[in-house]
């Protein structure tokens, strides 16, 4: 018997607690971020040298900020003990260069997202927790747009000062007039988080409209690398966030908090992201409502099977249209 696939305005008064967001919310913004990794990317493009292409192989990864801030770190022992290596030097400046290439030519520049912050500012308001698996700016960039928004609702990512506040969950007590609160929170990192050649992380800050090309300019100067988390299977993937402080963070606590419902946009449940699920099994899920794109039966029957496995088979599951009114991009 085929699954129902209901209207999001239908079921979206039970569905205010937690929201993840997967690639496939970036993808129906820009088509560009089908690609499968910026790696694929740089590989078609031609960015990337054999001497890099090595490194990527040596340590059987995908990952770019990986491999970019293995190199860094490389080149910074080098010099702080004066030792000469061209070919690890060049090594670096071309993964930096492949990397800032590949994202400059997948990212759309605000101007092309723009037209969607309103229909998106106002799906993602009506959640207390948004969780983003996408590295792209277009949550945050919606988050900047809502600061002009004057309805008495606020955004917060828990950075203060460009630092990571610790005591993150006092940041849900609405202030300066406000009388409702979203949290933002990246697992897998973000454009936006760098860390500097003492580990330490910082959100980059720039003008709305020019964010992308402040990041880009910021990782040239060298001082920085990016703090996200692109590709790799679930073990590489949990490996990486273990060793960032904000995002082992968030993995200990933010997804192990009380998640009473959860809804999922855009989001395959693939087996590279179930450390995601693993870690909010304990966290009092009822009942997930999952977007399913063009009455994908296939689709349900994964999610099903892949929830009742994590989460419990008592947890309720239900399946609405990505398409739907009132969700995403889908706005009045």
């Amino acid at each position: 018997m085929p699954f129902e696939i209901k209207q999001w305005n239908d079921i979206a008064e039970k569905y205010g607690d937690t929201l993840i967001l997967g690639n496939g919310a970036s993808v129906a913004i820009n088509n560009s971020f089908l690609y499968a990794s910026l790696l694929d990317r740089a590989l078609t493009e031609k960015l990337i040298s054999d001497d890099v292409e090595q490194i990527f192989d040596f340590f059987d990864t995908k990952d770019f900020e990986f491999v970019l801030r293995t190199v860094w770190q490389a080149t910074n022992v080098n010099n702080a003990l004066k030792i000469e290596d061209k070919r690890t030097r060049e090594a670096y400046l071309n993964v930096r260069e492949a990397l800032i290439r590949a994202v400059r030519e997948v990212h759309p520049d605000h101007d092309a997202v723009s037209p969607h912050f309103p229909a998106i500012y106002q799906f993602l308001k009506r959640f207390d927790t948004v969780i983003s698996l996408n590295y792209d700016l277009i949550v945050y960039w919606t988050m900047m747009y809502g600061l002009d928004v004057r309805d008495r609702h606020s955004f917060k990512d828990c950075f203060i000062n460009g630092e990571l506040y610790d005591d993150w969950k006092e940041l849900r007590k609405p202030i300066r007039g406000a009388e409702s609160v979203t949290l933002v929170f990246y697992p897998h990192g973000s454009l936006v988080l760098s860390r500097n050649n003492v580990e330490q992380e910082r959100k980059i800050h720039g003008g709305e409209t020019r964010l992308l090309d402040a990041i880009l300019a910021r990782w040239e100067t060298e001082e920085v690398v990016p703090l996200f988390v692109s590709e790799g299977t679930w073990k590489q993937k949990v490996s990486a966030i273990r060793n960032s402080y904000y995002l082992s963070t968030v993995y200990r606590e933010v997804l192990t908090s009380e998640h009473p419902t959860l809804t999922v946009y855009g989001w395959g449940l693939a087996e590279q992201d179930m450390h995601i699920l693993d870690r909010m099994s304990g966290s009092g899920i009822k009942s997930v409502a999952v977007s399913v794109y063009q009455n994908r039966q296939a689709d349900c029957n994964h999610a099903a099977q892949v929830i009742a496995d994590k989460l419990g088979a008592d947890v309720e599951v239900e399946f609405f249209d990505s398409r739907s009114e009132g969700c995403w991009i889908q706005g009045d």
